[in-house]
């Protein structure tokens, strides 16, 4: 689909002045909302062990050094400095321009939640030096799938899909299959998603469940159910009051008795009076 082999003459394309190599009009601006750089981690790390990941694949990551193996990073999600592997960490401009990447993690980064169908990448060819391929998902549910195409690139820096369009830059060709799909199997919706911290938890939050227990009859309340005998004073699921509550009724009931034996005393020393 789309692997054609790469042509030394230029193909045929549309005649609008917009393809003309020295044409610099105006864009879509969706190749100009976010020309920085940024970082991707490929894989969980650790990967191994009883440690819980400290990075998980799909975070967004900001190199804060590079020296050595081990790249210390900042990760979005958590906002912690980490460590990770280089071999871990993909760059990535314009939010889909991978640099680094092979086809099987695109592939797997393309499938992971948060993705439907017209999520796509643009990645340097690893079999195919000095090409790009553009990979994009296509179906819905749990039928997804990514088809790959190769993005072929002229003597005159212009670059293709099928030979009916050509495009001075990447992000022309990123815009115009954006709008038409001219060959592809769907149009490109959004970049891959990356995991950061406005990201963390997009799913919405289910409302707190309230049950609500039928009212208490005090008419057929028993003693027995207010205060269980000794042997039945472990088994306090039978009862339908709280230990505190318990305590507090108990409390309650002594301190009347006592006010009413308080009472009495004092009725009977006025008799006698």
């Amino acid at each position: 689909m789309g692997d054609l082999p790469s042509k030394r003459s230029r193909p045929s394309s549309t005649s609008s002045t917009e393809d003309s190599p020295g044409y610099d009009g105006p864009q879509n601006t969706r190749s100009q909302s976010d020309q920085s750089s940024m970082s991707v981690a490929l894989y969980n790390f650790p990967r191994e062990g009883p440690a819980a990941n400290t990075i998980c694949i799909g975070d967004r990551i900001t190199i804060i050094s590079d020296a050595g193996d081990m790249w210390k990073v900042k990760v979005a999600s958590t906002g912690k400095d980490s460590y990770i592997p280089k071999t871990y960490i993909a760059k990535v401009t314009n939010k889909w321009q991978y640099e680094g990447i092979s086809r099987a993690k695109a592939e797997e980064l393309l499938l992971r939640p948060h993705n439907q169908s017209g999520s796509f990448m643009v990645r340097q060819s690893q079999t195919c030096k000095g090409t790009y391929s553009l990979s994009v998902v296509q179906g819905h549910g749990s039928a997804l799938v990514v088809r790959h195409y190769r993005i072929h690139c002229l003597l005159n820096g212009w670059f293709y899909i099928f030979t009916s369009h050509t495009f001075p830059s990447i992000s022309r060709l990123v815009d115009h299959y954006s709008d038409s799909l001219d060959g592809l199997c769907c149009l490109l919706r959004k970049p891959c998603h990356i995991q950061d911290s406005s990201t963390t938890s997009t799913e919405p939050i289910p409302p707190p469940v309230f049950v609500r227990k039928p009212t208490f009859n005090w008419k057929r309340a028993k003693r027995s159910m207010i205060f269980p005998k000794d042997e039945e004073k472990d088994d306090t699921n039978e009862s339908p009051f709280s230990e505190g509550l318990r305590e507090a009724m108990s409390s309650y009931l002594l301190m009347s008795q006592e006010e009413a034996l308080d009472n009495e005393d004092c009725d009977t020393a006025d008799v006698g009076h």
